[in-house]
């Protein structure tokens, strides 16, 4: 690693520091707290990599000019880094996290990705013991059940329920109003609505998709891309 960006990545690591031992927000976050949030960078820099594509194939359609790409690639390039670096935060903050409860180091962290990264590439680092295994057959033997193990099984249009309400509610209302149901309760109620819905022929995805396109479009006044 360069200097110069060792040097940003440790004055990252000092802030970070600092604000989980004095700033409140960031002292009372926990990893379930963090979780969705996370999803919410990820979608963000999803978008920010959307964007950055769809100028380039406007170029090269030749749909603008040479002037108006110079203009808008420094934007999104710069939206890039920004939501590059949102999530890099977060990559960190669940380190310090655990190393906090001790559970692993960032050492652990960058080590176990390294670990990985060999092990799936046998043809560059292990040749003499490589069979021509494609990227899942190399992910099987390394234990998992079947191909299909370690997808995730969150469900963006929830999330973007969950933080648009909260959006929009923020300012507004007290978002943490006491209630005697537990999660558990909750979470049964929605797993109960959901299959109601799925009795009478109704996806619950594609309504929950559709209720956050209504709501997005009654707080924005004009159509969204949802």
């Amino acid at each position: 690693m360069e200097s110069k960006t060792y040097d940003a990545f440790e004055r990252l690591n000092t802030i970070l520091d600092t604000l989980r031992k004095e700033c409140p927000w960031d002292r009372q976050q926990t990893m379930k707290s963090l979780r969705y949030l996370t999803i919410e960078e990820v979608h963000e820099l999803s978008e920010a990599i959307v964007e950055i594509e769809n100028l380039k194939l406007k170029i090269e359609k030749g749909e603008i000019d040479n002037e108006t790409a110079k203009s808008q690639s420094p934007i999104l390039n710069h939206q890039f880094m920004k939501e590059l670096g949102d999530l890099a935060l977060h990559l960190l903050f669940y380190c310090k996290i655990a190393e906090e409860e001790g559970l692993f180091s960032q050492a652990d962290v960058y080590n176990a990705i390294c670990d990985k990264l060999i092990s799936r590439h046998p043809f560059i680092y292990d040749r003499e013991n490589y069979h021509g295994e494609n990227w899942e057959q190399l992910k099987m033997r390394e234990g998992r059940r079947n191909v299909l193990e370690g997808v995730p099984a969150t469900l963006p249009t929830l999330i973007k329920t969950i933080r648009m309400q909260e959006k929009v509610a923020g300012s507004t209302e007290n978002t943490m109003q006491p209630t005697e149901m537990t999660e558990e309760e909750y979470g049964q109620k929605l797993f109960d609505l959901v299959d109601w819905g799925r009795r009478h022929g109704l996806n619950a995805d594609d309504a929950l998709s559709a209720a956050n396109r209504r709501f997005a479009e009654s707080h924005s006044g004009r159509p969204a891309d949802m």
